[in-house]
């Protein structure tokens, strides 16, 4: 028997622990929630933007530059930047408050639940490093941040998927009335979804991708693999559809629903987040509830302290790259 052969791997450096989730050659945008939020500052006198000593690695920094004065550096005081931001949004300002998602859902907790959920407060929050998007092990890596707020009375979450719907969701979160939790992807962004014509609408879930065979709903990060999978398998003879969950809370039940109703496909979740109280059960949780037994399973990041290390290495370890994905979808078919 022949044995397989695979072209030697280009050898990964330290640098690709924070490297960009783009893949070699993937049209990317820099900055893109800095300079929409500028976007939206020459309109909208209220916003204003606060860091907890984090302004560069949330993109803040471009909004900082433009606009000194709506910029307010808290320093490394998560509990305090929660509570300013409290404050102004009392006084009438929209503030768009931004640290790492670890740090809003684990440590600035309570600040958030008490000061700016209870009153429903108009307040922003726009974490980065959500999911698995360091490799700078669990003290980084925010995998339980979506399962932390969806627990939080009043507060929207949303997970964006490129940097295209970052620039087109600001402006809506911003026009909701009542907190928000924006799971923030930043850097060089990939650009994705501009090919599919696609158009961010608050709350609602899309089908990006129709397909006969198989349905992956999807969210943030895992709605490009979802897509790249799709389109690779589609050289097999595979037809995926992918449903873009950008709005996770409150879910688009409707929508998610009328999908799984179509076709009698099988089913997959797939999100850069932990199996555990994420996207996956809660679409779990709402076709049980509805009476749909379609044949079901999730894709996500385990239950567990993941390693630190390389980004690529890492999503292909956790099961979240492009050919993982691939790989599972291929899996769920043939069960």
């Amino acid at each position: 028997m022949s044995q397989l052969t695979h072209p030697p791997k280009k050898k990964l450096t330290t640098s690709a622990m924070i490297a960009s989730i783009a893949a070699e050659g993937q049209p990317t945008k820099p900055a893109p929630f800095g300079h929409a939020l500028n976007a939206l500052a020459k309109e909208r006198d209220d916003i204003v933007g606060l860091s907890a000593d984090l302004s560069k690695y949330t993109d803040l920094h471009i909004f900082a530059k433009e606009n000194p004065d709506k910029f307010f550096q808290m320093g490394m005081a998560e509990q305090l930047l929660m509570s300013a931001a409290a404050g102004m949004a009392r006084e009438g300002f929209v503030p768009f408050a931004t640290t790492y998602a670890v740090f809003a859902s684990r440590r600035a907790y309570d600040f958030i639940c008490m000061a700016i959920a209870e009153d429903n407060l108009n307040v922003k929050i726009v974490a980065a490093l959500p999911g698995l998007t360091t490799g700078y092990g669990p003290s980084h890596q925010a995998t339980d941040d979506i399962a932390i707020f969806r627990a939080m009375p009043n507060l929207m979450v949303i997970d964006p998927c490129d940097a295209l719907e970052i620039e087109q969701a600001i402006p809506q979160i911003a026009a909701h009335k009542g907190p928000v939790y924006m799971r923030l992807l930043r850097g060089q962004v990939p650009l994705v979804l501009d090919k599919y014509n696609y158009e961010f609408k608050l709350g609602k879930a899309q089908v990006i991708k129709p397909g006969k065979d198989l349905l992956i709903i999807s969210t943030g990060l895992l709605t490009m693999r979802a897509l790249e999978a799709a389109e690779a398998l589609a050289q097999e003879g595979i037809d995926v559809a992918v449903l873009h969950v950008p709005t996770i809370k409150p879910l688009d039940e409707d929508t998610i629903l009328q999908e799984v109703a179509q076709g009698g496909r099988p089913v997959l979740t797939a999100e850069n987040h932990s199996l555990v109280g994420g996207l996956g059960e809660a679409v779990g949780a709402l076709l049980l509830k509805h009476g749909q037994h379609p044949h079901f399973d999730m894709i996500g990041l385990p239950d567990a302290f993941l390693d630190a290390g390389a980004l690529p290495t890492l999503h292909d370890r956790y099961g979240i790259s492009t050919e993982a994905v691939k790989d599972k979808i291929k899996a769920h078919l043939a069960k």
